[in-house]
């Protein structure tokens, strides 16, 4: 038996033998190979390192091999070994060429799959629009709901939306929205004035700052949230609507977008999350209003009450009607489960686009901002304009009434914000903010002690007292909306700068 090593066939410098095959290895080899298999090299039966023999040997030297013994024969090593890497290299340069044309037209295979996916896409949202067209314009035909001595519904196009005067104010939805207003006073009352204690403190709130910036949520290819919402029962799930005709609907505390629903063929103006339904409601300049469903991200009703852009969105309290104004001068009131336009109305003496609608807590009577600077104040179950608030001057721009239901806020292009008593029917308080001070957005919070105002930067004030505690210019745009989380205990913002901003502690 010679002492050549069996796998590297020279001179081992550790020799040992192997029991199972009777074979010399260099252990060092040996180990490897039975880490890796758990085999003798030559005959695969199993093997340990324990049980491989020492062979007790002096080391040997090993001799130069006779071709590296004089200059040439080294230099014909050298020669060899260069040849052999200069194959190499080419050999590797042509696998990297392979590699390359294989991965370019991998690209090119997932651009073309990308194309086709956008298209299917495209047409599974013209799909569903024309499935949710059909919805209401299907409910428009039941007999039952259109008096035989009035003349039919809309056709398919949805241009002539008498609907308002076909379908009514029944005395059973007149009893409706009764009862939800006594119950909502009685309510109010038992609350009294007394603040929630978990309300945040005024001096809390004046130390608020930014903690979260989110600017991924709509198109940077169109630039602009232009509304926001908040469920009103979990002020975590944020609504926004943008310039680039979506609607997104994102999780706060996940920090993830939920859904993104797409089908308006304008940009979003108003959105409104249902407060006990996972549903969405949002409006546009294309002169429709969408209800949405959240989980399936799927158009459930399209409701076409107007014939002009839609300009503001307001949901009556009961949760089942919305409210909608627009800049064909008409203010209407839809019925969210069938997509029926249940009354619409103007004031002809007026002659002017409406630009903003808003609920009164009690759900009875509403108010609507104009384009000639003027307050409406409606008694929704007689349809009937009962005051109006001048004073502005320019376009009103928003509307807010508090949770007591005693004040109106409102903003305009005149730069200032006016407080009404709707007790007294008169202006108590002028706030004048800074010169081409753009007002864009008015809320109170849900207890009714603060007031945050969005447009060129982002105040809060304190009711009755009206000082302001807050003052943020994290934007680098036009903020166009602004909410209040559950107890104040945070603030969100969009702005034009596309970015979705919270402030808290």
């Amino acid at each position: 038996m010679s002492l050549i090593c069996a796998i590297s066939n020279e001179v081992p410098e550790h020799p040992c033998v192997s029991p199972v095959s009777n074979q010399v290895f260099e252990r060092r080899l040996v180990e490897k190979y039975i880490a890796e298999n758990g085999a003798d090299p030559v005959t695969g039966q199993p093997l340990s390192e324990e049980q491989l023999i020492d062979i007790k040997v002096s080391h040997p030297i090993r001799p130069k091999a006779p071709s590296s013994t004089s200059i040439p024969a080294i230099l014909k090593a050298l020669q060899d070994e260069w040849d052999a890497v200069m194959l190499h290299s080419f050999t590797l340069r042509q696998q990297l060429q392979t590699t390359r044309q294989e991965l370019s037209h991998a690209l090119y295979q997932h651009d073309a799959a990308c194309r086709v996916i956008a298209r299917l896409t495209k047409e599974v949202t013209a799909a569903r629009e024309a499935l949710a067209t059909l919805k209401p314009q299907a409910g428009l035909v039941v007999p039952q709901a259109v008096p035989a001595s009035q003349p039919a519904a809309a056709g398919a196009g949805g241009e002539a939306m008498e609907v308002s005067e076909q379908v009514g104010m029944t005395p059973e939805i007149i009893q409706k929205l009764q009862d939800k207003a006594t119950v909502l006073t009685t309510e109010r009352k038992k609350r009294g004035k007394t603040v929630p204690e978990e309300l945040v403190r005024a001096e809390d709130l004046s130390k608020y700052r930014q903690v979260a910036s989110h600017a991924g949520l709509h198109s940077a290819s169109v630039p602009g949230i232009l509304s926001l919402d908040l469920c009103p029962t979990d002020t975590n799930k944020v609504l926004t609507g943008g310039a680039d005709k979506n609607v997104v609907v994102f999780d706060k505390r996940e920090e993830q977008i939920v859904a993104t629903l797409k089908g308006h063929t304008k940009k979003v103006t108003s959105v409104i999350y249902h407060p006990s339904q996972s549903v969405v409601f949002s409006a546009s300049p294309d002169s429709t209003i969408r209800v949405w469903s959240v989980s399936s991200g799927s158009c459930m009703q399209l409701i076409r009450a107007h014939e002009a852009g839609v300009t503001g969105l307001s949901l009556h309290a009961t949760g089942d009607y919305l409210l909608s104004s627009s800049e064909d001068q008409y203010w209407a009131f839809s019925d969210i489960q069938t997509g029926r336009v249940l009354t619409k109305v103007t004031d002809e003496t007026a002659g002017c686009a409406l630009t903003c609608a808003q609920f009164h807590p009690d759900g009875l009577i509403f108010g609507t901002g104009t384009a000639d600077s003027q307050i409406k104040i409606w008694d929704l179950k007689e349809r009937t304009n009962v005051a109006n608030f001048p004073g502005h001057s320019g376009p009103v721009t928003a509307i807010a009434f508090s949770e007591n239901g005693y004040y109106l806020a409102t903003g305009a292009q005149d730069s200032s914000l006016k407080l009404w008593d709707l007790r007294k029917l008169k202006n108590f308080k002028t706030i004048t903010l800074d010169s081409s001070y753009e007002v864009k957005s008015l809320v109170f919070d849900q207890s009714g002690t603060y007031l945050a105002v969005a447009g060129s930067d982002i105040r809060v004030y304190v009711c009755k007292q009206w000082s302001e505690v807050l003052n943020f210019t994290d934007h680098s745009g036009i903020v166009t909306g602004v909410a209040f989380g559950e107890h104040a205990q945070f603030l969100t913002s969009t702005g034009m700068d596309r970015s979705l901003k919270f402030y808290s502690l």
